[in-house]
């Protein structure tokens, strides 16, 4: 079954200099449970398709499917409300609340879409090594901590389509080899699917699949 699919589509933005074109008929399908990486330079238009997949942004022209839901057809009300209840977003800034605890954290997202299981969330804490800390806040983790609360903060949601842009762009190499590790391990036991944009080419190379953008197209990977 589909998670997300995207067909034709087209972005782009009005600059200083004129209309620049960021995505130019772009379409790409991800199954459930599939992992796939998007790759490609700065400025290529990942993290717009990242964005048009979530609903944060809408496209010119194309349309947008998650699961059998067409996000394109949904106004604003429409697409926050499947953001809660079926898309998961990780990001390079974790965004963790610093006002709450790390168990606070990790269980704010499914409360939010009325998926809240406390015995989930002490789980998934003990799997992504933060069991100890359940109490600390934001502050008094490392950055590989933090990431890691900023994904179970994502799946403890239960999402079907996990969007993760550049996850590990904050991390040392080790500390995000582990943070991807377990991202892949933890969608993949839930049955949701993972679109990852990054930059690294061996980071890529883990996922089931890879799509790579240049100049706003879908191109063979170098």
């Amino acid at each position: 079954m589909k998670a997300l699919t995207l067909y034709d589509i087209t972005k782009s933005f009005e600059t200083a200099e004129g209309r620049v074109e960021v995505l130019n008929a772009v379409s790409l399908g991800l199954e459930a449970g599939q992992s796939l990486a998007l790759t490609g330079e700065s400025g290529s238009g990942k993290s717009t398709l990242l964005h048009i997949a979530a609903g944060l942004e809408q496209p010119d022209a194309g349309r947008i499917f998650v699961g059998p839901e067409d996000l394109t057809a949904m106004g604003d009300a429409g697409r926050a409300r499947l953001r809660r209840g079926q898309v998961g977003l990780i990001f390079q800034q974790f965004n963790l609340i610093p006002s709450l605890s790390v168990a606070a954290n990790l269980g704010f997202q499914a409360r939010l879409a009325g998926k809240a299981d406390d015995g989930f969330v002490t789980d998934l804490a003990q799997r992504l090594g933060l069991g100890g800390l359940m109490q600390r806040y934001p502050e008094q983790l490392s950055g590989g901590q933090q990431q890691r609360v900023a994904i179970g903060r994502c799946l403890a949601a239960r999402p079907a389509l996990v969007l993760a842009d550049e996850p590990t762009g904050n991390l040392d190499e080790a500390t995000g080899d582990q943070v991807l590790d377990l991202m892949l391990q933890l969608t993949a036991e839930a049955g949701a699917a993972l679109l990852l944009v990054t930059h690294s080419p061996r980071l890529a190379a883990r996922c089931d699949a890879r799509a790579h953008l240049r100049a706003g197209q879908l191109a063979e990977a170098p």
